[in-house]
């Protein structure tokens, strides 16, 4: 019998195959019955100007992800505001802010060595650069290629656990006699050890190296096995900083405090003779365990280093993913169009399944990496999965709670095994509220609940990294005060304001648990818990903008452990005022990436109280007008997301989607530019999408606001039962004025709503929305408004 890891690796890919055994397309336009959905998307959108997207090959949330990596703001390996490239890597995360991600043991092709003299070839990294050519570089889901000025074309594609490259050589060599080398480096240049070897009679390259997180503590160990197929070999070897050695087979390095990885590049290399019709595969396996499950990953998923056929099942298995949407896109621009499902593509790329590839524990169960972060992807990728790919949202979440089971908390951000920073709350419980909620399966809810509420009652010896920091003053106070004294576990003690209304929100997640879970006692307290927002609420602070009232009075502030109030600016860290201040750092301040302003909208559980705490309904839409006219607001950080469509709770549904037409196209587009902010493993793909489809989810909840799709008709098949759920407009107008609801109607009957529930999404059905160009009665009595805790009255 196979090791319980391997078991479960086949186990998943057994699901993988079943869930890419077919393809069928969805889409619709105008011209033609039927497109290919694949022909829309395009990865390079976001690859420049700070989005960070992953632009090369990947399947979905493949593990090998294969690029070109690039100098210069290169978190995601490739960026299209770069110059040179210095390398091939196969391992990468998209949408990354800090530090560049993974990016280990890049190979590089050269067609030859002047005067055929190894060590006149360019070894280290900052020397090997070579400039790429702008009109060259190819992206489609599961290929990538690009040409250099060395006359090399590069090509690439991936399996689950292995990439493979060709190398096309141009001829302009005197003397064709391609080398290869592989370098034991990473992106952020994190490594601390490293070592290679080289097989003289086959060529083979295989070694492995220690590294560094991008975004937390710890280290990681990863191993690589390189083959090569279409030249016969002439010599291998090994080289450092720009010297190279045909005798020697290894290469060991190590921080010894003189060299940094930086400084001391290394690796191992293979010279080869004249290829036929000029051209050379590389074929990469990658493991997180050990050389030899490197070297099977490749040899079992590419036995036969085809490259046309691996590109062929990737585009496959993306169109088998997209095609749960069907859009009649007849009107809309080719533009939108892109916009749209090139979104849906990039919210697929993580979390990344390294099921059988978790040596630090043995598990049945899937595990699944690179939650950059869960304080980012709960808002809205993880509800976009859940409508798309439940099953993967399933494996996804069972594999949260493993790591509970073996790790003792609930990540918050997690990447290369490693744990990662916790931003604000602990945002995974609302991941398992939102899940509970909407009946996704196969999740050990005992296990679950119990993770949940350890989060809720036990503070963590290191809470940067898990769970909450300050329970204490939590439980005791009813906030977390700017001078919290914790003696109980240590971290950042910033963000008071922030986490207090998140840790709110979080509690009330558990307290919807609790209650479906007849745990009476439990959800009494936690909802008590989820009202504690209101503690940081100072009813008589002023707000002014370059000296001008803005004529609001009552803003979240920070507040001492003795009760009396702190002072934070509430435009503070929004793009009017030191908008780079507040981030996770011990000087961050009390707000979290986003201002006073915007987090005094954070009450999604009880906006009855928030409302009428703020003045009332028409007061309320004056000031979450005012966020969105003022230039307070930032869409291209995640907390923006629900304040556009929060005037659902004011009785003014239209003004949500008047505000998400001005958001979209002017801050999402098809430009290498074209997303509002770094795009954080697909939180700005998803955010178009959902918009886009016109039922925005409130996470952690069961309720769906409900606007205009910008196409006629949008459709989800679920892809477990099958049902079919359309949202259709009636006298839609592609030129968008008509984007205002008059009437609704669910299965035919009139719908005065405006949200409606997941059963939506699992019975199947039609809602059917008639539109006009000037805002209605619909959804706008009190009756009509989504959950709150309390009244609106």
């Amino acid at each position: 019998m196979l090791p319980r890891v391997f078991r479960s690796h086949v186990k998943a890919l057994a699901i993988a195959t079943a869930l890419y055994g077919s393809v069928a397309l969805g889409a619709q336009d105008a011209s033609t019955d039927k497109i290919d959905i694949l022909d829309y998307v395009d990865p390079l959108i976001g690859t420049a100007n700070g989005g960070h997207v992953f632009a090369g090959a990947t399947l979905p949330f493949g593990m090998a992800k294969a690029v070109a990596d690039t100098q210069g703001e290169n978190q995601a390996g490739f960026a299209w505001d770069t110059s040179v490239v210095t390398g091939f890597s196969h391992m990468h995360d998209s949408g990354t802010g800090g530090s560049p991600s993974l990016g280990n043991f890049p190979i590089f092709a050269q067609p030859s060595c002047p005067n055929d003299d190894i060590n006149q070839c360019k070894w280290q990294q900052n020397d090997r650069a070579v400039a790429w050519e702008k009109d060259s570089v190819v992206a489609d889901p599961g290929y990538f290629s690009i040409s250099l000025t060395n006359g090399v074309k590069a090509e690439m594609t991936t399996t689950n656990r292995s990439a493979l490259y060709r190398f096309t050589f141009d001829g302009s060599a005197e003397s064709l006699s391609p080398v290869i080398l592989v370098d034991l480096m990473d992106l952020p240049q994190s490594r601390s050890s490293g070592h290679a070897s080289v097989n003289p009679n086959t060529g083979r390259l295989t070694g492995n190296g220690t590294f560094s997180p991008s975004f937390g503590i710890g280290s990681y160990n990863l191993h690589f096995c390189v083959d090569f197929k279409g030249a016969d070999l002439r010599n291998t070897g090994v080289w450092s900083r720009n010297r190279a050695n045909y005798t020697v087979e290894n290469v060991m390095l190590t921080a010894d405090g003189t060299d940094s990885a930086a400084t001391l590049s290394a690796g191992t290399f293979a010279q080869f003779k004249s290829p036929e019709n000029k051209e050379m595969l590389a074929r990469v396996g990658v493991s997180f365990m050990d050389v030899n499950q490197a070297c099977a990953n490749a040899e079992q998923e590419q036995p036969h280093f085809d490259f046309d056929g691996t590109v062929a099942v990737a585009k496959s298995a993306w169109k088998t993913k997209l095609d749960v949407i069907s859009v009649d896109a007849e009107g809309v621009s080719k533009d939108l169009q892109e916009v749209f499902w090139s979104g849906a593509y990039r919210t697929m790329i993580s979390p990344q399944d390294y099921t059988g590839e978790n040596p630090l524990w043995q598990s049945d169960e899937p595990y699944y990496d690179s939650y950059y972060c869960i304080w980012d992807s709960y808002r809205s990728i993880h509800p976009l999965l859940t409508l798309l790919d439940p099953l993967s949202q399933s494996l996804m979440m069972r594999s949260l709670v493993d790591i509970y089971r073996n790790e003792g908390f609930l990540p918050d951000c997690r990447m290369s095994l490693c744990k990662g920073y916790t931003q604000g709350g602990s945002n995974a419980d609302v991941l398992m509220a939102d899940a509970f909620l909407k009946k996704v399966p196969g999740i050990d809810w005992d296990t679950a609940y119990e993770a949940v509420v350890k989060d809720a009652e036990v503070e963590p010896e290191n809470w940067d990294i898990e769970g909450r920091g300050g329970l204490h003053s939590w439980k005791d106070l009813g906030f977390i005060p700017t001078d919290d004294y914790d003696p109980y576990g240590t971290g950042t003690h910033t963000r008071s304001i922030s986490r207090t209304v998140e840790y709110a929100y979080n509690d009330f997640c558990i307290a919807e648990i609790a209650k479906a879970r007849g745990k009476e006692a439990d959800y009494e307290k936690y909802l008590a818990r989820s009202g504690n927002w209101i503690n940081m609420f100072k009813a008589n602070q002023k707000s002014s903008i370059n000296g001008v009232d803005t004529g609001f009075t009552g803003f979240l502030q920070p507040r001492y452990m003795n009760g009396t109030w702190g002072s934070q600016d509430p435009s503070f860290c929004s793009p009017l005022l030191n908008f780079t201040s507040c981030y996770l750092n011990p000087t961050g301040h009390e707000t979290y990436e986003g201002s006073a302003w915007l987090y005094t909208f954070y009450a999604p559980h009880d906006m009855g109280s928030l409302i009428k705490t703020l003045g009332g309904a028409e007061e309320f839409t004056k000031r979450l007008t005012f966020l969105h006219e003022s230039g307070l607001l930032y869409v291209g950080d995640e907390q923006a997301f629900l304040t556009i469509f929060q005037f659902h709770y004011s009785g003014r549904p239209a003004l949500s989607a008047k505000y998400s037409h001005f958001y979209i196209p002017s801050q999402f587009n098809t430009t290498t530019a074209g997303i509002a902010g770094n795009d954080d493993s697909g939180a700005m793909g998803s955010f178009v999408v959902l918009s886009m489809m016109g039922l925005w989810p409130v996470p952690g909840q069961d309720v769906y606001l409900i606007t205009p799709p910008y196409f006629k008709e949008v459709s989800i098949t679920n892809p477990i039962s099958g049902k079919v759920s359309t949202i259709r407009n009636v006298n839609f107008d592609p030129g968008y004025k008509s984007i205002y609801i008059q009437t609704a109607k669910l299965n035919g009957k009139p719908w005065s709503k405006n949200w409606l529930t997941h059963d939506f999404f699992i019975e199947g059905g039609v809602l059917e929305l008639e539109l006009g160009e000037k805002e209605s009665e619909w959804g706008t009595h009190v009756e009509d408004l989504p959950p709150s805790v309390s009244s609106y009255q």
